[in-house]
């Protein structure tokens, strides 16, 4: 089983921390391949890589303030009922979980054990994806930036049965690039740039594999984009997905993260829109993810990327 992986270039889930964390940290030889120093925290136990991530949140709310304006830009339009207080309560949640995830639990990832990850992650009705791959059709799994959703990554690739492939771009520093590979591979993914899945996706007919989309992701100028209210603002969308599933008739599914308690999530799977799609409206399945994403961002506002100028238009 293979599980094939990329990662974005300047996308929304670990660039805006690399240029942060890395700005707090001596500059790492680029020759020091093997990453030794991140290995060794990674062999940390999770509870002492959090306490890292407690002077990590400390610094990133009362010192620096990180990105505060643009998460409080974001929540006063995404939640204009609550009050200024509320607001300020899902910021310093959001603080929380950000270094959580993106320093105690993405370097855990590095070298986590196959036990400890499938005690920390559960995923639910991984086999309803992966049946239509095993009876000849490919799935398109779909998918927002809930945290912890590296995790979900590396969840997903020991659940399921069949290949499986997220397309991404490659992130702009090199050292963090080459840290997301390895531990995106750590349980023996495969890499696959954006580019080569244009290449590569007439493939899937006759290499029925699992697709997964970031689908939340702002796309760039060059891209055809679709103009959507999402958390009552309008923001920009990647209709890839939409395209890919109405063309080759393929089914879809949406990933709904929930975080039960610090470092254990659950990921349930939901089918999304199924073929034939001659009688969907154009954009039906963009909408529908657009709204079961809203539904899990409302349950749990504190675990999206409010960091992100995901309504930049």
């Amino acid at each position: 089983m293979k599980f094939k992986l990329g990662i974005r270039k300047n996308s929304g889930d670990f660039v805006y921390f690399v240029t942060w964390f890395g700005s707090l940290q001596p500059r790492i030889p680029q020759h020091f391949t093997d990453m030794f120093f991140i290995r060794l925290l990674s062999r940390l136990p999770m509870s002492v890589l959090y306490l890292f991530s407690d002077f990590l949140y400390l610094i990133a709310r009362y010192v620096i303030s990180y990105r505060k304006k643009v998460i409080d830009e974001n929540l006063l339009h995404a939640f204009p009922e609550k009050t200024p207080a509320e607001r300020k309560s899902i910021r310093n949640k959001f603080y929380r979980n950000f270094t959580d995830a993106f320093f105690a639990e993405t370097i855990k990832m590095l070298t986590i054990s196959e036990e400890e990850l499938r005690r920390r992650f559960h995923v639910v009705n991984q086999e309803i994806v992966d049946a239509p791959v095993k009876a000849g059709t490919s799935s398109l799994m779909m998918a927002g930036h809930i945290f912890n959703w590296e995790m979900a990554i590396l969840g997903v690739a020991l659940h399921t049965e069949v290949d499986a492939e997220t397309v991404y771009l490659q992130l702009n520093n090199d050292f963090f690039d080459k840290l997301m590979l390895k531990i995106r591979t750590h349980f023996g993914g495969i890499m696959t740039e954006k580019k080569a899945f244009r290449r590569s996706m007439i493939t899937m007919r006759s290499q029925p594999r699992i697709v997964h989309l970031a689908a939340d992701q702002r796309p760039p100028v060059s891209d055809s984009r679709y103009t959507k209210e999402f958390m009552n603002r309008p923001a920009l969308f990647f209709e890839g997905g939409e395209v890919l599933a109405k063309k080759m008739n393929l089914p879809v599914f949406f990933g709904t993260i929930t975080k039960v308690k610090r470092g254990h999530y659950r990921f349930e799977f939901e089918k999304l829109a199924q073929p034939p799609y001659s009688d969907h409206a154009p954009h039906s399945i963009t909408d529908e993810f657009c709204r079961r994403l809203e539904e899990n961002i409302r349950n749990q506002p504190d675990l999206y990327l409010w960091s992100h100028k995901r309504w930049r238009i």
